[in-house]
């Protein structure tokens, strides 16, 4: 499903992308605003058009419970999305991670903004870990959103662990998505990239997708993050290099052939659903002689 809204321009193009690494501080809902606030102010002085922000910003990731969480959760039409896109410029994007509230539940969502306001928010379908403890799982799929750099989809964290996530939103017509995430730092071999970096780097190559995740920093109640912001382009290899404010700019180029591989294939169109029909109905699981 496409939503209507600012139609993008159908040839090729450039965008410039920052995803910026954010240390926000648990509970601490207004010190966190300020820090979005500075980060799309910083993103607008230098010509940025999609700025992905991390997942939680607005809250932190390791809330103690519900009562903590709802304190710091915000609606989806609270005037602090207003003030962020009136930041904006015609032509940029925001998407950010923030706890939202719609009555007794919470929700880690993301909000796409731009100057014109609220695009779209996402409520994250795949919760993980104590997550479910305090957050409500979405039952929407991610949408893809006309928006001023292109169609544009979003998932949060987890979810792009699940390959027909940023599949689905291929199909559907994305040219990027946004993943605000907080990666949890796991062991991994010796000049290794993060597990998460390389699920995206594929993910981005098997749809030849551009997909922007922005990791968050800082240590917050003794757990450390693994700082894994990466602008990939639909090829599969990661753009850009961050910087000691812990930003990755990257210009991507958005091409209407990119799902052509070679003179005889196309990553979407070759697809055969009919023989996938396993993903939306397991078989019975074998039972052993």
């Amino acid at each position: 499903m496409t939503d209507s809204g600012t139609i993008a321009p159908q040839d090729g193009r450039d965008v410039r992308v920052r995803a910026h690494e954010l240390a926000p501080r648990v509970g601490d809902l207004a010190h966190n605003v300020g820090l979005i606030d500075a980060a799309i102010r910083s993103a607008v002085d230098d010509g940025i058009e999609l700025l992905v922000l991390p997942e939680l910003a607005t809250s932190g990731y390791y809330l103690e419970d519900r009562d903590e969480a709802r304190r710091v959760s915000i609606d989806a039409d609270d005037a602090v999305f207003e003030r962020w896109a009136a930041l904006l410029p015609a032509g940029s994007v925001v998407v950010v991670g923030f706890s939202e509230s719609d009555g007794d539940r919470i929700f880690n969502s993301a909000a796409m903004l731009a100057a014109t306001g609220l695009l779209a928010v996402y409520r994250k379908t795949h919760l993980w870990d104590a997550e479910a403890e305090i957050f409500t799982p979405g039952d929407e799929p991610p949408r893809v959103v006309e928006t001023p750099v292109g169609r544009l989809g979003t998932v949060i964290c987890y979810d792009l662990e699940f390959p027909e996530m940023p599949r689905g939103l291929a199909v559907s017509g994305a040219e990027i998505i946004a993943v605000p995430t907080n990666w949890p730092l796991v062991p991994r071999p010796d000049g290794e990239r993060a597990p998460e970096v390389v699920q995206a780097m594929a993910a981005a190559r098997a749809s030849a997708v551009a997909i922007v995740c922005c990791d968050r920093s800082g240590e917050e109640r003794g757990h450390v993050w693994t700082e894994g912001t990466s602008v990939i382009p639909s090829d599969g290899w990661p753009a850009g290099s961050k910087d000691d404010r812990g930003r990755v700019d990257a210009t991507l180029s958005i091409s209407p052939t990119r799902t052509r591989i070679g003179p005889y294939n196309d990553v979407l169109s070759d697809r055969r659903p009919a023989l996938y029909s396993a993903l939306q109905e397991p078989a019975d699981t074998p039972t052993a002689d």
